[in-house]
């Protein structure tokens, strides 16, 4: 059974559809990548499995539970864990408070859990008392990512986590991402950097108008010629 199987999902803002039948499916061992043009609804797609847009066709079925149109807060203690693209540290609090943030819906204690994103990410154990705002933009990705972790999620998604980030950085942070994925934590990200991202993901959605263009291995989907020429010319996939 995939842990993450979105069927024919159909959403958008305001009544407005902008995912056409987005289907996709993720087993927990899975890297999956999502990529396609501006307005393709890559970042959408994340956004309405995560609960914050409405699905009004269609399936998001998570560990086997039909979870089409749950809240985020309903989500998170399933094991779902969402880093948006902006806004996603609180960026006066220090390091360790952005960790303990992402803790809040645990009752139990974990500080083992800070202690293996501290070993996750160790530049963060460095800095656990500096304020995140004055990070640098791929250290702040690190405090979203391991915050996310903190809930210890079965799935990670992530919003264009290389989005600004220097050529070193954005090197840094798949690392850190397939790092984490080896630690058991399946991956499901929207990338702006398709090429880069491609090379390392199990499973690639390339998606256009709001629906599936092309599905397959990461490394199939950078050898397929028309996907090469249609969504990986340019390298820049911005939505």
């Amino acid at each position: 059974m995939p842990l993450l199987e979105v069927s024919n999902v159909v959403a958008g803002y305001g009544g407005a559809p902008i995912l056409n039948g987005v289907s996709i499916v993720i087993e927990q061992s899975d890297i999956g990548v999502i990529v396609g043009p501006n307005g393709a609804g890559k970042s959408t797609t994340i956004k309405t499995i995560f609960g914050l847009l409405k699905v009004t066709q269609g399936a998001v079925v998570f560990s086997g539970e039909d979870v089409t149109n749950s809240l985020p807060d309903r989500l998170v203690p399933k094991g779902l864990s969402y880093v948006p693209q902006e806004k996603n540290v609180f960026t006066s609090m220090s390091v360790e408070e952005n960790l303990e943030m992402g803790a809040f819906t645990r009752r139990d204690d974990f500080s083992k859990t800070i202690e293996w994103v501290y070993d996750m990410f160790p530049v963060l154990r460095e800095k656990r008392r500096q304020p995140a705002g004055e990070l640098s933009g791929g250290q702040r990705q690190m405090v979203a990512m391991g915050r996310a972790l903190m809930s210890q999620p079965r799935l990670l998604m992530l919003d264009e986590p290389s989005a600004g980030l220097s050529p070193r950085y954005v090197i840094e942070i798949f690392e850190q991402i397939v790092k984490v994925n080896q630690a058991g934590v399946g991956i499901l990200m929207v990338e702006q950097n398709a090429r880069q991202a491609l090379a390392f993901a199990s499973r690639g959605f390339v998606l256009a108008s709001g629906q599936n263009r092309f599905t397959g291995t990461g490394p199939e989907l950078i050898a397929d010629p028309e996907v090469a020429k249609s969504f990986l010319g340019g390298g820049d996939t911005k939505h």
